[in-house]
């Protein structure tokens, strides 16, 4: 586009949304364009609507200049999802969409807007005594419902409930020509969206699609009555093998609702980095959400009892939570979980996972390594059967880089959990020195970031966490690895099988006829 004919764009989409929202200043445009490891291209602008009418218009005025479309979420990602590929791109930042459109308690289910973190929406189904079934990632305060549906997430209800996708009802989608596609009961006349089959699934065509077949102006998830009680249980194990049995065989019951795995950096670095203000808040959270006093008593002595020595002798931890409406029922569920972990490993305080029960959402700090390292996760999830082959190929790529990581100052960590009764999500993460970027100048409070080192560029670091990551995905795939966040990163289509891959590519140009949605995303 020639200067005039940007200008006269620009003129368009701030008639429709307000000059305020439409972002044009380099600094704006290279932050909302870059996420937690990367950048691509910066956009024409960055424009925030308000409304669906608003994001129905900006479809209009992009389509008639031939720009991209590319939608953000809450900026919580690691796969270029929402990176322009091009600079004839507008960056659709959700954050403004924030309405909770309705709470439907006869019905079941609630409908938002996209920009609404999974923290905001917890907190107003709360006040009713309800909750969606996965209700969030721990990045809730920050990770938004439109960025999660689009991406797939997995954590808070996982283990008994599924990913984020399993929890949704319907989409309103705004297509590339701006007209508005409802999905599940919602797209029949007199219909409403409380049914999510109802013939062949449209509704999961936009679950994980990374914004490439069109922008979600609304998301109806499913509601339960919000568990009233929980407990949890951790157990210590002296290998990976040992941590991936018990982890395996409590998800065989599915009856834990959500849990996780911590190698020993993470571990470290879990224990490590605990200031005494977070430990306050975290003493604090844990007495709050206690049945009542004695109990918040009782919890808050059996922590300081086993400080930070509860993990002394285990290279490996595992953490699991149970819900539900009695404390008989969550004991009797707690109990399943002990008797199938216990054979692998052997059980010690609950300290981390009573906190996180009670702060479930935490602030974003793990973006930079706990020295103030840059940061990068990947993840793959796995059959069962297949996560002692993965982990074994993976320690062997570890040693033959081992060399290269301590000259260019990376280290691995690595972090886990199931999915319901039949996956393992296995996530391998890297820290190393190097300097920051204004993304994470402007994601992270001041004061501390002000608390942390900070590091000169490191090219070789960056290089060399680019090729193992790219080692580690042929190890993925080697053993047919899935994964979500699947954004410009992984090798989507890479690996389809033709039949497959003919639907998907129709779908896409029945939807989006001149590929202006996110271009690259899932490989398209």
């Amino acid at each position: 586009m020639v200067g005039s004919e940007t200008a006269t764009v620009l003129e368009k989409l701030s008639a429709a949304v307000g000059s305020d929202y439409v972002l044009t200043g380099e600094s704006d445009r290279k932050f909302y364009a870059m996420d937690v490891y990367n950048f691509r291209q910066l956009p024409v602008a960055v424009v925030q609507p308000g409304t669906v009418q608003e994001i129905q218009e900006i479809a209009k005025i992009a389509a008639a200049a031939d720009l991209a479309l590319v939608p953000r979420g809450g900026g919580a990602s690691y796969t270029d999802a929402y990176l322009p590929d091009r600079e004839q791109s507008l960056l659709i930042d959700t954050e403004r969409l924030k309405h909770i459109v309705e709470i439907n308690e006869q019905d079941m289910y609630v409908t938002v807007e996209p920009g609404v973190t999974w923290a905001e929406l917890a907190k107003a189904l709360a006040e009713q005594g309800l909750r969606t079934p996965f209700w969030g990632p721990f990045s809730g305060l920050k990770a938004t419902v439109g960025g999660s549906t689009s991406q797939n997430s997995v954590s808070l209800g996982s283990g008994a409930y599924g990913i984020s996708a399993d929890s949704i009802l319907s989409f309103e989608i705004v297509l590339a020509n701006g007209e508005i596609l409802r999905t599940g009961s919602d797209s029949i006349a007199n219909g409403k969206p409380f049914f999510r089959w109802y013939g062949p699934d449209m509704t999961g065509l936009f679950t994980g699609d990374a914004g490439t077949l069109g922008i979600k102006a609304g998301i109806t998830l499913r509601l339960i009555r919000k568990p009233t009680q929980k407990m949890a249980c951790s157990f210590g194990f002296e290998s990976f093998d040992a941590m991936a049995a018990g982890m395996i065989a409590a998800a065989r019951e599915g009856v834990a609702s959500d849990n996780f795995g911590l190698d020993p950096k993470l571990q470290q670095g879990q224990l490590g980095s605990t200031s005494t203000t977070d430990a306050l808040h975290a003493a604090l959270a844990v007495y709050k959400t206690a049945r009542n006093p004695l109990d918040g008593a009782v919890q808050l002595g059996k922590m300081a009892l086993a400080g930070k020595r509860f993990l002394k002798g285990f290279d490996f931890s595992a953490h699991f939570g149970a819900e539900g409406y009695s404390r008989a029922e969550v004991a009797a569920k707690l109990a399943i979980v002990r008797k199938a972990v216990a054979e692998h490993g052997t059980e010690i305080a609950n300290t981390i996972p009573t906190v996180l029960m009670a702060m479930p959402f935490i602030p974003l700090y793990p973006i930079l390594g706990p020295r103030g390292q840059r940061w990068v996760p990947m993840h793959g999830i796995l059959p069962f059967s297949r996560v002692a082959k993965f982990h074994e190929e993976l320690r062997r790529l570890y040693e033959t880089y081992a060399e290269r990581m301590r000259d260019c100052k990376v280290e691995k960590a690595g972090m886990f959990t199931t999915i319901s009764t039949n996956g393992f999500l296995y996530e391998p993460v890297f820290y190393w020195e190097d300097d920051r970027t204004i993304f994470h100048d402007r994601y992270l409070p001041k004061d501390y970031l002000d608390s942390l080192p900070e590091y000169p560029p490191n090219p070789a670091g960056r290089e060399l966490v680019a090729e193992m990551k790219q080692k580690i995905q042929e190890i993925f795939s080697s053993v047919g690895a899935v994964h979500m966040q699947i954004g410009k990163t992984y090798p989507y289509m890479a690996h389809r099988r033709p039949e497959a891959s003919r639907l998907l590519k129709d779908v896409k140009h029945s939807l989006d006829p001149d590929g202006r949605m996110n271009p690259g995303g899932l490989g398209l």
